[in-house]
């Protein structure tokens, strides 16, 4: 990343511009999810952590509308 100094420009102003462009650049976002090595999850892990994803999500609509969540 690169930010050049326009003329009159404080170097606070300047620092502002470069933390900005490295937001939304999403450098740090990338490094982040890089830091760690994470093994892929199995089929059958991913499938058995939806279904209960899914029964969850019933179990608390069902509790919503007889009013006890």
């Amino acid at each position: 990343m690169f930010v050049k100094k326009k003329e009159g420009e404080t170097i606070g102003s300047l620092m502002y511009r470069f933390s900005k462009k490295v937001q939304q650049s999403g450098i740090l976002i990338e490094s982040k999810k890089r830091r760690f090595y994470h093994r892929k999850e199995s089929r059958l892990k991913r499938k058995e952590a939806a279904i209960y994803s899914n029964a969850k999500k019933v179990e608390v609509a069902k509790a919503k509308k007889l009013g006890l969540f």
